[in-house]
């Protein structure tokens, strides 16, 4: 980013808060520049923010960093970021405009206009394919796809817009107007469906503000006043109305708190007042949860991610908070206390009262916000315990005593491989708690572990399902370890030693982390400097030597110490050492781990003294890697081979038992076969037997026949004749009955044939009639509407010809007063042209006259100079006897002037006779002058001719 763009303050907290962005400029006199809006891309780890100069920056808080996407230049009042296309959003500007553009390229997709006021909400279809942007005055659909218009919402003036949005995972439009009429449409038809009806009066208030759950079953709807208002819509009615306290005025902002395992049907709903404070309150409790903001530090605005973990707020002096929702209801969602409590005997020691004391506290645990109810109720029980502190300090559950395992340890070495699970759980005191972690369980697998088997491929299928689901309850319980690059590689051990059993599994690291991490997250993301400050301090008193061979080869403890740390030594130890390892590790104090470095660093001192460079050690830890990983790879294989051995053998026993089977199938089959020959012979025995019989039957019957049919023919000679003539004529009357049958069936078939003819016909016909019937109603029809476009046509022709008419008679009445208007202007003008005229004859006589008298003067003066004797006769016996030179009254007829040009001209001819008798007098004094001087030149005759 550049640097007048810089200065934004972002900070990472472990807490409700977790990050604070200041917006300030980089001049000489920094001002704050203020955040407007904001929204969350569909994944709920991105967010959009626009300041008042048009800056729109993109955060990212699963990579913690920010860009400069774009510059406006101009304040922007709505956003969208969950488009279809991931990278782009919607930005409404001050200028009534909508534009879309690209986070990756940061260039302009789309330019989009129509709007005549400014656009203060935008709401995207489920799809991402349409987005509905809202003013005042109206609404518009917009297509995605091509960025063109679709449809409008126009609307009368009196009736102003609240707000329209698509109703979340369906296809309908739901619209608020002023008058507290809402009506829902249909997206692609924009039939309405249905109005909701009016509220009771009783509590009817003004609708401001709306949420929708995302189900799209429930609607909240607040505005002025501490009520709230919600509406089922499936049965389109008030189911109930909930009062705020009294302190809450005015609703500024309502927001569903979205829930994984609510399936849409959100009960948390997020209520913005006018004090700035959103408070969040459980809808079927109506109890108050939790709150953010302050009236110190009020919120202006808020946006809820699509997942619900993340609240991000516009504050009122214009920064962005974001809150985590887990810290939030860490207290709501934390599991009941136990119902069974153990009351133990008191040991036969006694200690003084002032030794020992444990507080209970019970009430409601406190919230981020400051409230009453949040004051927590605190009672001290002094209790009179006996025994040895110390050796109580050493009891461990189940009847174990750390000393004695010490004991036991430092004499084998290790713990018994039979008890070695059983004594962990005892030396760490796992609280073995089910219900916190199922609820940890129950949130899925974290984003930022979707991918683990691309980073760390594990052949067992079941093994990386088990880190999965390991590092994402990690993370569910604090969402530092998200963006923990060496988590994998620290839990991946415990996780392949306790697979079968997930929960101890999780608190066995978790306890790791909080007992022996704690302050590896002090400089995250970056290593625990401190850490490796004591580790590199202990190898300077134990072994300066190699600290200084270390320091001369330019090798940190970033190198030497925290691979070992991140990895908790299972990459250079085996299986048994590792072990042994982490027994003396649990039994001993935490920074028995930091000595262990040192120690492992001080036994390898040959091979890292022999060691001159930097790569060397590279190599060095490279190839303990991949012997380490050959040697997994070996014990692989030879379990693979052992496994392929093993399946070998039981398929051979398979291939044998087979064998046998199909022995004794084959066994079976014959003595079946056997019985079936058997069989066989004796039917065919029978089956001849029968046929021997058979064929002495029919001999028998024949030589019956032959001797009935000889003792016939003696008795039927006589007859022989009447039965020829008999024969004959049933003979001839069955050729009849034939010749009769056929001609019957021939008429039977012409009939058939010509009814098959004349059903076809018909049909023919029928299909020919109701298309002729079609063709008429078409035809019909298409004349209907005609004709009814012929009446349109008709009345709109109606209407503009008398449009036409009155503009024609309006268009009449103009040039009337135009052509009056001229006629003045054109009579107006002669007269002004007239006057000119006259005042340019005036001026030009005037002139004439000077001209002339000055000539005459002129002239006179001459011929005086001349002959200086010559007794000049008076040329004007007065100054007022002008009655030789011309005048203005005398030239000018009077008649011919209207009586102002007269007044004018003759005023101006006084003007003139005024100077013409000062230039009288002039010469005058000059001829004086000139006849004095030639008087002189008489009396002094030798001066002329000198």
């Amino acid at each position: 980013m550049e640097q007048n763009t810089l200065p934004v303050l972002w900070s990472l907290h472990i807490g409700v808060i977790i990050v604070n962005i200041i917006h300030n400029t980089s001049d000489y006199h920094p001002k704050v520049l203020r955040f407007l809006n904001v929204a969350f891309d569909g994944t709920g780890d991105c967010l959009i923010a626009g300041d008042h100069q048009g800056n729109i920056y993109v955060f990212d808080l699963h990579g913690n960093r920010f860009n400069l996407v774009q510059r406006t230049a101009q304040a922007c009042t709505a956003l969208a970021f969950n488009l279809r296309r991931k990278s782009e959003f919607l930005v409404a500007l001050a200028d009534y405009s909508i534009k879309c553009f690209d986070t990756v390229t940061k260039e302009l997709v789309s330019w989009m206009r129509g709007h005549e006021s400014s656009v203060f909400s935008i709401s995207v279809h489920a799809s991402g394919k349409y987005a509905i942007t809202t003013s005042s005055d109206t609404a518009q659909l917009w297509d995605l796809d091509t960025f063109q218009r679709k449809r409008k919402l126009n609307i009368r003036q009196s009736v102003g817009i609240q707000k329209v949005f698509f109703l979340p995972l369906s296809n309908t439009i739901l619209s608020c107007f002023k008058d507290n009429s809402i009506f829902a449409w249909e997206c692609d038809t924009l039939f309405c469906k249905y109005q909701l009806p009016a509220p009771p009066e009783s509590s009817s208030i003004l609708y401001k503000v709306f949420a929708v759950t995302r189900d799209g079953r429930i609607l909240a709807a607040g505005g002025k006043s501490n009520h709230l208002h919600l509406w089922c819509l499936e049965a389109r009615q008030l189911f109930r109305i909930i009062q705020m306290p009294t302190k809450v005025r005015a609703i500024r902002h309502l927001e569903f708190l979205p829930d994984s395992f609510d399936a849409g049907s959100n009960q948390v709903l997020g209520v913005l007042s006018q004090d700035g404070i959103m408070r969040f309150i459980n809808m079927q409790t109506c109890k108050l949860l939790f709150e953010i903001g302050s009236l110190d530090e009020g919120i202006s605005s808020s946006a809820i991610s699509p997942h619900g973990r993340y609240i991000a707020s516009i504050m009122e002096n214009g920064s962005l908070n974001i809150y985590s929702v887990q810290a939030l209801t860490q207290e709501i969602n934390k599991p009941p206390p136990p119902l069974v409590k153990v009351i133990e005997d008191l040991p036969k020691n006694k200690l003084s009262s002032s030794d020992l004391k444990m507080k209970v506290t019970s009430g409601r645990v406190q919230q981020p916000a400051k409230s009453r109810e949040s004051k927590m109720q605190t009672r001290i029980l002094k209790q009179d315990l006996t025994g040895d502190f110390e050796s109580k300090k050493n009891e461990l559950p189940d009847g174990l005593n750390k000393k004695r395992l010490q004991i036991l340890l430092k004499g084998y070495g290790e713990y018994p491989t039979k008890y070695r699970m059983f004594i962990w759980r005892s030396l760490l005191q796992l609280p073995e708690n089910h219900t916190a972690f199922s609820t940890l369980i129950d949130k899925g697998t974290h984003v930022a572990f979707l991918n683990l088997q691309k980073k760390y491929p594990i052949k067992s299928r079941k093994l990386l399902r088990v880190l999965q689901r390991t590092l994402s309850a990690l993370a569910h319980w604090s969402v530092i370890f998200s963006d923990t690059p060496y988590l994998p590689l620290l839990a991946f051990p415990f996780v392949k030693l306790f697979q079968n059993n997930q929960l101890i599994c999780f608190e066995v690291i978790a306890t790791l982390i909080i007992n022996w991490c704690q302050h590896w997250f002090e400089y995250f993301p970056n290593p625990p400097i401190n850490i490796l400050s004591m580790i590199e301090n202990v190898l300077a008193f134990h072994d300066k030597e190699l600290l200084q061979h270390f320091i001369d080869h330019d090798i940190t403890s970033q190198l030497y110490a925290w691979p070992l740390l991140e990895t908790v030594f299972s990459e250079v130890l085996t299986r048994e050492e590792w072990l042994k390892l982490f027994d003396n590790i649990f039994s001993n104090h935490p920074s028995f781990l930091l000595m262990t470095v040192v120690a492992y660093n001080i036994c390898s001192r040959t091979p890292l003294l022999s060691c001159n460079l930097k790569d060397d050690f590279e190599t060095v830890e490279d190839m303990q890697a991949k012997v380490d990983q050959q040697r997994v790879e070996d014990e692989a294989w030879y379990q693979k081979q052992e496994l392929l051995r093993k399946a070998e053998e039981t398929r051979r026993e398979m291939l044998l038992q087979e064998e046998e089977k199909m022995i004794q199938q084959r066994q079976r089959l014959a003595a079946v076969k056997r019985e079936l020959k058997v069989k066989e012979m004796h039917l065919q025995d029978a089956a001849r037997r029968r046929f021997l019989k058979l064929q002495q039957d029919q001999q028998e019957m024949e030589l019956r026949r032959l001797d009935d049919e000889i003792g016939r023919k003696n008795l039927t000679e006589n007859q022989e004749a009447l039965a020829k003539e008999m024969r004959a004529d049933a003979d001839a009357y069955r050729r009849k009955v034939d010749l009769e049958e056929h001609m019957f069936h021939k008429l039977i078939e012409a009939g058939e044939t010509q009814s098959q003819k004349t059903q076809k016909v018909i049909k023919e016909n029928l299909a020919k009639a109701e298309q002729a019937c079609l063709n008429t109603d078409w035809q019909i029809q298409s004349l209907h509407k005609q004709k009814c476009d012929d009446l349109q046509r008709n009345k709109c022709y109606q209407e503009v010809a008398k449009l036409l008419r009155e503009n024609r008679r309006k268009e009449i009445e103009i040039i009337n007063a135009m052509v009056e208007e001229e006629a003045k202007k054109w009579k107006e003008a002669e007269g002004k042209e007239f006057r000119l005229r006259s005042a340019k004859k005036a001026s030009a006589l005037s002139d004439a006259s000077r001209k002339w008298f000055l000539k005459q003067e002129i002239n006179a003066a001459v011929e005086h100079a001349e002959n200086p004797c010559h007794k000049e006769e008076p040329r004007f016996q007065n100054e007022q006897d002008s009655s030789c030179l011309p005048r203005t009254s005398q030239l000018n007829d009077s008649s011919e002037m209207d009586p102002s040009t007269q007044i004018s001209l003759n005023r101006r001819a006084v003007e003139w006779d005024t100077t013409g008798q000062n230039l009288i007098k002039k010469v005058r004094n000059l001829r004086q002058r000139l006849t004095a001087r030639a008087r002189h030149r008489c009396q002094t005759p030798h001066l002329l001719a000198a």
